[in-house]
């Protein structure tokens, strides 16, 4: 007798395929650039021809300066990012990001014309412009490693601004007094180091609120720094508030590559310091033991303590580290760029490089373009002023902060920090 048997129905394969959320944020950011450029370029077209300078006398290899027409220049750029545009919002609809490297594309191209149309009959030096980002960025990556590395172990880290400025204000008055720009160096990561030692204490011992610890402590030292400004430093500037500065040092060859030699290879031995810092960040926080440890206590601190990590200890030692990096940056305002502390010389510097953390999604390269975004955004104001741009001056003033609150925003795609990262933890 024959037993009647169900067929065997075939098992589903399982979807291992990742599934993508739409976010619209991209694209209509996008859109807004699109329409920002063709009132610009096309509404309110100038008429003329821009000459881009590419060299300069020093460059071993002299590269043709191109000169564009500013109207026809405009159009062009304007269609190809209306067609960018389009493209991103057909990515989205068929649930696939839209790549970093094409928004990338698109900054440069709208960016471009944005010269192309401000800099009508005129010459922009790009070097020059390169340049000044760099050293106007330089604080911002400082304080930015910070950043990465005190909300990576689990500590929002609000007093960057603090830090930048005890390390300006420490490395100026060492430095006068003794004539050693590298006492003044130690001096700064000193006192960046005891402001982010009162951020740990109270923050992780004492388990108060670390966003206002952090701005307490930016309040603090911004009255402590002006006080000591105004009555010492300034009535024997000659002996607390002249410090030496750091001149710069041309590496052999790599210095005479146009355009790039200038920008990173004639330069003072904190930027120097600073390629290393960030190239020591990145490799020890995702290729070693340390990292790994760092970024365990900053996700889930139980499971950290578990295994026999000592949570408390290393989200102290690792902001006390954190500290001591943006005590360099706060050192290249005063023995790099300025040459003296003046008060409230940072001017909110620390909050653009946290700025630069959450828009670098908490990875030290990634923070590092932000960072220097933030800095060509600060530098063009002023190259546009020299040209003689049709922008308004006081608009220029809030380019920088209105790239960080686009930046906040999360125009470029969804953010997600450290899951533990401002939260205290309390050992069952």
């Amino acid at each position: 007798m024959s037993v009647l048997t169900e067929p065997e129905r075939p098992q589903a394969e399982p979807d291992n395929r990742a599934v993508v959320l739409r976010s619209w944020k991209a694209p209509i950011a996008l859109a807004i650039f699109t329409v920002i450029a063709a009132g610009l370029f096309i509404l309110g077209h100038r008429e003329g021809t821009t000459r881009f300078q590419l060299s300069q006398g020093s460059d071993l290899i002299q590269l043709p300066a191109p000169e564009l027409p500013t109207f026809a220049t405009g159009i062009i750029i304007t269609i190809v990012l209306a067609l960018m545009t389009a493209f991103a919002f057909y990515r989205v609809q068929k649930y696939r990001r839209v790549p970093i490297w094409f928004i990338a594309v698109f900054a440069v191209l709208f960016m471009t014309g944005f010269l192309t149309w401000a800099a009508a009959g005129a010459t922009v030096p790009v070097p020059g412009l390169l340049i000044g980002t760099v050293t106007l960025s330089v604080p911002l990556i400082f304080g930015a490693m910070g950043g990465v590395i005190s909300e990576r172990v689990g500590v929002v880290n609000v007093a960057i601004e603090g830090q930048l400025l005890a390390g300006a204000f420490s490395s100026a008055v060492i430095a006068s007094a003794t004539g050693n720009l590298y006492l003044g160096l130690l001096g700064a990561m000193v006192a960046g180091v005891l402001v982010s030692f009162v951020l740990a204490a109270f923050s992780i011992k004492y388990f108060v609120d670390q966003v206002i610890v952090g701005v307490v402590l930016n309040v603090l030292v911004i009255g402590l720094t002006s006080f000591f400004y105004s009555q010492v430093l300034t009535k024997d500037p000659g002996l607390l508030n002249t410090p030496p500065r750091f001149s710069r040092i041309e590496i052999p060859i790599l210095g005479e590559i146009p355009i790039l030699g200038p920008v990173l290879f004639e330069q003072t031995i904190i930027v120097y310091i600073m390629y290393v810092v960030v190239a020591l960040v990145y490799f020890c926080l995702f290729h070693t033991k340390w990292g790994l440890r760092m970024r365990a206590v900053g996700e889930h601190p139980t499971a950290a303590d578990t295994v026999g990590i000592n949570v408390t200890g290393t989200r102290f030692w690792n902001v006390s580290l954190a500290g001591a990096i943006a005590g360099l940056g706060g050192a290249y305002f005063t023995l790099g760029a300025v040459g003296a502390f003046g008060k409230e010389m940072t001017a909110g510097a620390g909050f653009i490089a946290l700025a630069a953390v959450i828009f670098g999604r908490w990875d030290p390269i990634r923070a590092t373009l932000a960072a220097l975004l933030f800095g060509f955004a600060t530098n063009l104001q002023n190259v546009l002023g020299i040209i003689g741009s049709p922008v308004p001056s006081e608009f220029m003033l809030m380019l920088p902060y209105i790239v960080t609150i686009f930046a906040v925003a999360g125009l470029v795609g969804r953010s997600r920090g450290p899951a533990a990262s401002g939260k205290p933890y309390i050992k069952a």
